[in-house]
């Protein structure tokens, strides 16, 4: 049974990265913002699941909700056009969804004694949409910029190295628990193994590759924080799945689960690397 199930998440990762290969090297901006856009409504779609919609109209209404509102997005920031896109409303999106999530911190360290607090369908569905719509809006940012892919080859690095390292030191060292209430596989040995991969990335980066717009320093600062990040989007997609007694966020994935389980340490990662980079010099 565990053959069987490492056997399918091993090829959906291979067909999820050929794909993801694609997106990243073989079309246009507008492409890539589309074809993200899509991804991140997948992830609409179940995360309605999460706050418990039940029936398809509700769940429709907030996918269609979220389109709604990464089309206002696009609109508002320019988005459409890599050329004109207004920074400052950049700026203040990613600005939003960074202060979120430094509350989903205070709320997944306070789990389960804060539920009350977020656990209605509408105060979930917020959540959701803080989670998607900035997450979303810095990678298309990031598209846009001259050095646009390695960028956001470079993000989705910190959180391989971020979760890889919390796997290998969490399996050979990980006795203390980290937050056991949200997710019991997760210790401590693990969350600095993620840290210290993170900032080793960023290190040989740094001496090995030119980094446009932000010093060696820069980016390792950057890259730790952003790597911190990913471990709470993590996080808070596991709290929300425990409470509402799931496993996984969806089935579409064999062996993987949902989109959800795939991208949440992006949704946090993202917003969070794409700010530091732009106050640090990056797209200024």
């Amino acid at each position: 049974m565990v053959y069987k199930v490492l056997k399918q998440r091993v090829i959906t990762a291979i067909i999820l990265l050929s794909l993801l290969g694609a997106i990243v090297f073989n079309v246009s901006y507008q492409g890539f913002l589309l074809l993200v856009a899509i991804i991140f409504l997948l992830g609409a779609w179940e995360w309605s699941m999460l706050c418990d919609f039940q029936s398809l109209a509700a769940r429709t209404a907030y996918l269609l909700l979220s389109a709604g509102l990464m089309l206002a997005t696009v609109v508002s920031a320019s988005a459409w056009n890599a050329e004109q896109m207004h920074i400052t409303v950049v700026q203040y999106i990613l600005g939003l969804g960074c202060l979120w999530w430094a509350l989903a911190l205070l709320w997944v360290k306070t789990y389960p004694a804060n539920s009350a607090l977020w656990g209605s369908r509408f105060v979930c569905a917020l959540m959701g949409v803080l989670v998607l719509i900035p997450s979303w809006l810095a990678l298309v940012y990031l598209r846009s910029l001259d050095q646009g892919l390695m960028w956001i080859l470079y993000v989705l690095a910190i959180v391989v190295a971020a979760d890889t390292g919390a796997y290998f030191m969490g399996r050979q060292f990980g006795r203390r628990k980290l937050l056991p209430a949200v997710s019991p596989g997760k210790s401590w040995a693990g969350f600095w193994g993620g840290f210290a991969s993170a900032a080793l990335l960023a290190i040989v980066t740094g001496i090995y590759a030119e980094v446009a717009g932000l010093s060696a320093a820069a980016l390792l600062i950057v890259t730790m924080i952003a790597g911190l990040a990913s471990v709470l989007g993590d996080l808070l997609e596991s709290m929300v799945k425990r409470h509402r007694g799931v496993k996984d966020s969806g089935r579409l994935l064999p062996g993987h689960g949902g989109v959800m389980d795939r991208i949440d340490s992006i949704t946090a990662a993202a917003p969070v690397f794409t700010l530091l980079a732009i106050l640090l010099g990056r797209g200024a």
